[in-house]
């Protein structure tokens, strides 16, 4: 994948190293590990986690017992990931994945599509992830809602701003999200805390497949079988 290189740039300097280990952004880790581990086939399968930055979720698959293989565009993310216990990484593309076809019983697509706008990418990408995976396997694919930010932004109070405004009305328009954040406030003390963690984790599963709901969560993980 040819990165632009403002985001190459970002992820060369390491913010993926820490993002879902600290602070409010344990949420997504904590979600897409519990979606995962109630949709996946049991260890070993084979999973493909391509774009899977430094192995935050690679760890704990493999730790689980699945093989995990890595596939991710930024030269640090291979490298952090090759030293995970369990782990291979390399270099590589989600368009075009240097894999044989049905080589894996799941795929893992929970970051390529933030950085791919066209949407001629984002079907090749899918349609790869597809590709890769055996007959019956899974396909588990991570995006952004489009009105994510707008509605981030009237939270917070950002929406009198006249930049700001127009990069979310831009967002709504397009696709195309320029600043993304989450929709949740100060959660750090739920994360904290055990028993409010579960009872958070709890509510989000109660509400995760609500269609009325889909366009106000602000990140979104989908789960297919091929």
């Amino acid at each position: 994948m040819i990165l632009d290189p403002d985001v190459l740039g970002y992820y060369e300097r390491g913010g993926e190293l820490t993002r879902l280990r600290h602070g409010r952004n344990r949420l997504e880790f904590l979600r897409t590990r519990d979606v995962l581990r109630r949709t996946l086939p049991p260890a070993p399968a084979r999973v493909l986690d391509v774009g899977g930055g430094t192995g935050v979720h690679a760890e704990w698959l493999a730790a689980e017992g699945y093989g995990v293989e890595l596939i991710d565009p930024v030269p640090l993310h291979v490298r952090e990931a090759s030293a995970l216990p369990g782990v291979t990484a390399r270099l590589g593309d989600a368009r075009d994945l240097p894999v044989p076809d049905g080589e894996a019983d799941v795929a893992l697509l929970l970051g390529p599509l933030y950085h791919l706008p066209d949407r001629a990418d984002r079907l090749r990408a899918l349609s790869e992830a597809r590709r890769a995976v055996r007959p019956g396997g899974l396909v588990a694919v991570a995006f952004i809602s489009r009105y994510a930010a707008l509605h981030d932004s009237v939270y917070r109070g950002y929406l009198t701003r006249e930049e700001q405004r127009a990069a979310e009305y831009h967002a709504v328009e397009t696709g195309v999200m320029i600043s993304p954040r989450w929709l949740y406030g100060d959660i750090d003390a739920w994360l904290d805390d055990d028993e409010r963690r579960e009872l958070l984790l709890d509510a989000a599963r109660r509400l995760e497949s609500e269609p009325s709901l889909l366009g106000v969560s602000g990140h979104l993980l989908a789960v297919t079988r091929v």
